[in-house]
């Protein structure tokens, strides 16, 4: 969980031109949501802050978890839930690279929900 979130640190930087994660990868360029309310610099602004605080949230919550809080399975489902949402507004809506475009941590996000609240994993309580 706390790797996860800090991926989305790189997507913060990524968000803000201070590197690019792979040639020619332009996300958050051509946000599907926002590309009718805002321009490209506060596009950019809002997805670099919003990946900051889905990493706060995965990290939080795998110290959390690492620690015995009881609270841990919330803040990581809300991390996880917000962080999908993230990829998918700030998608460009083209079905192509979806890779660079953060399908794949929607990906994680979805196999983390299903495995906290369809399979019940893990289990730190009932051991």
């Amino acid at each position: 969980m706390i790797l996860h979130g800090l991926v989305h640190l790189f997507y913060s930087a990524q968000s803000l031109g201070m590197f690019e994660l792979q040639p020619g990868m332009v996300w958050p360029r051509g946000s599907w949501f926002f590309k009718r309310i805002l321009n490209e610099r506060k596009i950019r602004r809002l997805a670099a802050l919003s990946c900051i605080l889905a990493a706060a949230g995965f990290v939080a919550g795998g110290i959390a978890a690492l620690l015995s809080q009881v609270w841990w399975e919330v803040i990581i489902t809300i991390a996880a839930v917000f962080s999908a949402m993230i990829f998918i507004a700030f998608w460009d809506g083209q079905p192509r690279n979806l890779d660079d475009k953060g399908g794949i941590g929607v990906l994680i996000n979805i196999a983390i929900l299903i495995a906290l609240h369809v399979l019940n994993w893990p289990d730190f309580y009932n051991t």
